[in-house]
């Protein structure tokens, strides 16, 4: 008798299964690619509602100054005409600066009122967002004299 030598059976090698999915660095990559894609898109979207806000808000300022601030000193401060500096018209704002949205100090003057051939007319302006006279755009002047006091 001869005796067969059988050896345990080895189990069949088993086929790893391709995972199906995606790895992180696949994710890493469209979420960068997607994020330059909206930096692209919506960025200087975004960057002319910011400039077109600090008009907005530079505009308010200098009416705020013009005609409620400085009506405001006229009726605390009879027998004069004009305030030396806007410093004297801050008490009458709800804030102490006396510069635009983009830091630039806003210019003072005192005119006499050419609509009404009598009296003075304070004129605020703002040089935009460069800081120098004229310009275009967002480097526009923004005089008091230019607005209505109602005006948005």
């Amino acid at each position: 008798m001869t005796e067969s030598h059988t050896s345990p059976k080895k189990p069949a090698p088993r086929r790893r299964r391709r995972q199906r999915g995606i790895t992180l660095l696949e994710i890493m990559i469209v979420l960068t690619i997607i994020g330059l894609v909206m930096a692209l898109l919506v960025g200087p979207a975004a960057m002319r509602a910011l400039f077109g806000s600090k008009v907005k808000t530079t505009k308010l300022e200098v009416r705020k100054f013009a005609f409620s601030a400085y009506t405001q000193w006229l009726g605390d401060h009879t027998g004069k005409n004009c305030p030396t500096s806007l410093s004297e018209l801050t008490p009458y704002m709800e804030s102490d600066t006396v510069n635009d949205e983009w830091g630039n100090p806003l210019q003072m003057s005192c005119e006499s009122d050419k609509k009404t051939g009598h009296g003075m007319v304070l004129v605020v302006t703002s040089y935009g967002a460069d800081g120098k006279p004229g310009g275009t755009g967002d480097d526009s002047d923004i005089v008091s004299t230019d607005m209505k006091p109602e005006e948005d």
